[in-house]
This record gives structure tokens, sequence and C-alpha cells, in this order.
């Protein structure tokens, strides 16, 4: 075996004899990951319409890493649903797998990282719009995990699906993945409030070719959920993600343990003191009783022999009352007048 079939991969792929593109370290900030070779990394960014158009410069598109890529993914895939969905059969992990990744959802991961403006296309993809098409998007996904792939091995392409697909794999593990959001918010608008979720398109922009959909989505009336997609579809799944987490937000909000306050001891008052009884007015009267001094007390008399007194009687009942008779004192009589001799 030669010596440079010894060599690791990415020492045997082209390497740029230029600068680096700027567009390779927008990439790289984008992944949140090293990008280990710059020109299989431009090469996953290129497509084949702009080689035709630079012919003659030693260009590479990323048609042969699209295949490798979609290998790569699947290598991926499997091995994370053999780790979190252990007791499934073959039959349901190929179903989870191909729920899992598909063409929406690797145009999803490549709209996430806005790699539509970090493509080299051709005059004609660009006028047609090649930036917002699924397919071309999905493809250059895949091109670009395979030069994460052949830098860094398995270990970057299971960190970059872990980073978007997370939530599937949480769903596989859970056995809800088959269930998509509008469906599994039509199981919950019914359970909770009886009622069916209702979806309107409620502005559409771009082009014809490019168009972005705008939906709404209410319940009973209320507006829950708002999504934007290049289908009606994929806009009303978007807005039934929202809803859903909107309604399990409030669910959980409503099912939450309320944190109850100590109570508050009682404060009794102090009893007031008694009001002091306020003292009478001077008066004349008592100002003179005041001054007269104090007899002293006379001393007790022996019992006397004489028998007492008879108690009056008492008047019979509807008698009235004598009147006790003051007998005045007579006025004394006034001398005689003598008598005036007339003259």
């Amino acid at each position: 075996m030669s010596h440079n079939a010894m060599e690791p991969p990415e020492h045997r792929l082209p390497r740029p004899t230029h600068p680096r593109d700027p567009v390779l370290d927008v990439l790289q900030a984008r992944l949140a990951l090293p990008i280990v070779n710059d020109g299989i990394s431009l090469a996953a960014l290129t497509h084949k319409s702009f080689v035709n158009e630079h012919r003659g410069e030693g260009l590479l598109d990323n048609e042969r890493l699209e295949f490798l890529g979609d290998a790569v993914i699947d290598l991926a895939v499997w091995r994370r649903l053999m780790e979190r969905v252990p007791e499934a059969r073959e039959g349901e992990l190929s179903k989870i797998r191909a729920a899992v990744v598909d063409e929406a959802g690797l145009a999803r991961m490549a709209r996430d990282l806005d790699l539509g403006a970090l493509l080299r296309l051709g005059r004609g993809e660009e006028l047609t719009g090649g930036r917002e098409k699924s397919s071309l998007l999905a493809d250059a996904m895949e091109a670009v995990v395979a030069a994460l792939y052949l830098g860094g091995g398995l270990e970057p392409v299971l960190a970059l699906l872990d980073r978007f697909l997370g939530e599937a794999f949480a769903r596989a593990a859970a056995g809800t993945l088959d269930r998509d959001y509008k469906t599994q918010l039509q199981e919950l608008a019914q359970s909770r409030h009886r009622a069916s979720p209702r979806y309107r398109v409620v502005a559409e922009h771009g082009p014809d070719h490019s168009k972005v959909f705008e939906v709404e989505l209410e319940v009973k009336g209320e507006v829950i959920g708002r999504g934007a997609g290049r289908s009606k579809k994929d806009a009303e799944q978007a807005a039934a993600k929202l809803a859903l987490e909107t309604l399990n937000g409030r669910l959980a909000e409503a099912t939450a343990p309320l944190e109850v306050a100590p109570p508050i001891p009682e404060i009794v008052p102090a009893p007031e003191p008694p009001l002091a009884a306020p003292e009478p007015e001077a008066t004349p009267e008592m100002a003179e009783t005041a001054a007269e001094p104090t007899a002293p007390e006379a001393p007790p008399q022996p019992a006397s022999r004489r028998t007492p007194k008879r108690k009056a009687r008492a008047a019979p009942e509807g008698a009235s009352p004598r009147k006790k008779v003051v007998r005045r004192a007579a006025a004394p009589r006034r001398p005689p007048r003598k008598a005036t001799k007339k003259k």
C-alpha cells in the first residue's frame, strides 16, 4: 500500500492555493464547529452552475459531496436512534429515520443556518431564486455535512444533528414522532377546549416561484400561533408548533403548585390602663367645708334606762299623710295710738 493511501482522507483532498475565502469564516461561525479543510468546505457551497460559468479555474462543485453527506447523515441518525430507541425493530427504525431526516428537514436546517446566502450560484440559478429552492438547499446541507465528516469524523456531525434534530430524537424516544405538530395540536385542542384549530393565510410574499406564506392559527376565536413557510403546509406546521408551545406553557403554569405564604401572627393590642375618675369641680360649699375644722367625735354615751319613745304609727293604706302644721310666732301687738286733741 502506498504512503499516500495511509494518509488521513483530509490530507488527500485538494487544498486551496489562494487566501481563505471570507465566506468560510461566516460558515464556521454559523456552524459553531471548526472547518478543517477550506477547499472541501468551499466546494460544499459551490453549485455546478457556478463551475460551468468558470471553466478552467479548477473549481469543484458539491455533487459528489452531497452523496457522501447523505450516507453520513444516515449513519449519524442510525447511531442516535440505536441509543435513544434501543427496543425498536428495524422496520420501526426505518420509519423513524424517514420522519427525522428528509428533504424538507434538511432544507429547514439550511434555512436556519442561512446557508442560501453563502452559496456560489450561476447567473441562471441566481435569477430563478436558487438560494430559496428546497432541493438545492437540501443538497448543499448534505455537502456541508460531508465536509464536516471529512475534516473531523462523525463527532461534529453528531453535534450538528443534535442541535437541529434533538427534539425529533426526543419525540422518537417518546413514541410521538409519527404525529406531526398539526395532529398533536388537534388532539390537544379537542381534549382541552372541545374545539378544532382553524388555519388562515394572512399574507404572501415573494415571486410566484419562491413564495413565502404566513398563516395564523386560532382556537375558539383566539390567535395562539403564527408561522411562515415556503408552502401553506409548512406554514401551518410552524404555526401549530408555536401554538403547542403556548398551550403547554399555559398548562404548566396552571398546574404549578402555588406558594403559600406563612401565616401572619395575630397582633393583640395591649390593654389600655383604666381612665381615672375626673375630679369634681371645686364649689364654694366645698371650699367652706374644707375650711371648717373637723369636730372630734364624742365618746359613746352609756345606754339610758329610760323607755324609748313609741314610734309613730303608720298611716293606714289609702289615707293621706297628715300635714305638719307649722305654727308661726305671733306678731307683737302695736301700742295704741294716743288720741290727739283737736284745737
